[in-house]
């Protein structure tokens, strides 16, 4: 009998993966003569500097911006071309950062420093990170935090438990899966690199039981190695949530304001593993992403590799265009995702699916009065109160919100999911947490 683990709470939304989870991942690249854009903001930390100038002849993996402080992250050409201008440009998710603007050649002439090696299994864990951190590598499953950073905990030895996140908890994404399924070897060769850096942890490879394909495909290669399990996790969200997988996975609780280094435990998302991958063992930083194209409106649903800084607008007209003008279009998922309100903002290193929805996948109901029927508090992942907290955020009584806990929310939407009422709580708490920051 297989023994599935879960975490408290959550919600049942259908997960709208059939569409695109038999689709193999297919390569578009960037037409000749296009511009491809690099906002200096795609990670969590400080944003990049750029170490280019307009007029600038750059290859494709040529570092063109540096980290801008100790949580940052450089980022790097994705092809070959002249920097045309450095300005601002709007990214997918409704910010505008400095940008590099490269004029595409085609050619995809690679710097000379893109190099396989060989030795990599001699490389002490500190070579591991530096390579990483100057690979650019960032989590490729959220808000992009700079890997380097979560593989340098301040004492590495207390780290018994390494998680690769593979629930894909999301709607409609299915980019994961399908690199569980594509790039398998890679994968379990990431795994390997990390747990060199960790020599005290296990591996965990954590999947939710809708890719049982995944689960009993991983099941099996794992065999080999005693330090490596795979988990199957019960379907529910947000399962992918990282306190929620810890505790699902280990049972232990990361306490508020810690990180799971406190708990002995490393998590990245599978792709991010294969990110490690590309760059300790095949020299190349991160450049490209595999995009979740999906939705009612989408004519060609599917997954696509995509290089890093391609306009969407490019991407949605290489798969096809829409097959109806969408309502409304998401980077992201239904859950957490950004509404885009201009399609030519680029692919970012956290682009994770284009999902473009009719107009009746779209509708929102009207919104009435809280019943206080507490659903909103049975389903929070967090144990928090959303009901309380989305009052105290139209109120702006920023005292009251942080004193229930507000900043501990992790923006999920499943209190909006579940209202009856129908009531905006996710959003006006989301607000509500930026502007009690930013006082």
């Amino acid at each position: 009998m297989l023994f599935v683990r879960t975490f408290k709470n959550g919600v049942h939304p259908s997960d709208q993966k059939k569409a695109t989870m038999k689709k193999p991942i297919r390569i578009i690249l960037p037409e000749k003569g296009s511009e491809v854009v690099y906002p200096m903001q795609q990670h969590l930390g400080a944003p990049a500097k750029p170490v280019v100038a307009s007029g600038d002849r750059v290859l494709l993996g040529q570092r063109i911006a540096e980290m801008g402080g100790r949580v940052s992250s450089p980022i790097h050409a994705s092809v070959s071309g002249v920097v045309s201008a450095i300005e601002p440009r709007l990214t997918p998710t409704g910010l505008v950062s400095q940008s590099v603007i490269i004029e595409n050649d085609g050619l995809m002439l690679e710097d000379k420093s893109l190099a396989t090696r060989e030795d990599w299994r001699s490389l002490s864990r500190e070579e591991i990170i530096d390579i990483v951190r100057d690979a650019g590598v960032v989590g490729l499953g959220g808000a992009g935090f700079p890997t380097h950073i979560k593989m340098s905990p301040p004492d590495y030895t207390k780290i018994d438990c390494f998680i690769v996140n593979a629930a894909e908890c999301e709607p409609y994404l299915t980019s994961d899966y399908r690199v569980l399924i594509e790039e398998t070897d890679r994968l379990l060769e990431g795994v390997e690199v990390m747990l060199g850096v960790f020599p005290n942890a296990e591996a965990v490879i954590a999947i939710e039981t809708n890719k049982m394909e995944a689960v009993n495909r991983l099941s099996a290669l794992v065999k080999r190695n005693p330090r490596v399990d795979v988990v199957p996790l019960y379907t529910k969200y947000p399962q992918g949530a990282e306190k929620q997988l810890i505790n699902a996975v280990t049972g232990r609780v990361v306490p508020k304001g810690g990180l799971p280094a406190d708990v002995g435990v490393v998590v990245n998302n599978a792709d991010t593993v294969i990110a490690v991958h590309r760059s300790v063992v095949r020299g190349r930083p991160l450049m490209r992403r595999i995009v979740t194209v999906s939705g009612g409106a989408v004519m060609n649903k599917g997954n696509y590799k995509v290089r890093i800084g391609m306009p969407i607008s490019g991407l949605i007209e290489a798969t096809g265009g829409f097959r109806e003008e969408p309502a409304k279009v998401l980077c992201g998922g239904p859950m957490m995702g950004f509404a885009m309100y201009d399609l030519d903002a680029p692919i970012i290193k956290t682009s994770s699916a284009i999902v473009a929805l009719t107009e009746r996948e779209a509708r929102l109901p009207e919104q009435s009065g809280c019943i206080r029927c507490g659903k909103c508090v049975e389903h929070c992942p967090m144990g928090l109160m959303p009901l309380e907290l989305n009052k105290f955020a139209i109120a702006a009584d920023y005292g009251k919100f942080e004193e229930y806990d507000g900043s501990s929310c992790i923006e999920c939407g499943c209190c909006t999911y579940i209202c009856p009422a129908k009531r905006h709580l996710a959003q006006s708490i989301k607000t509500a947490k930026r502007l009690a920051r930013s006082r």
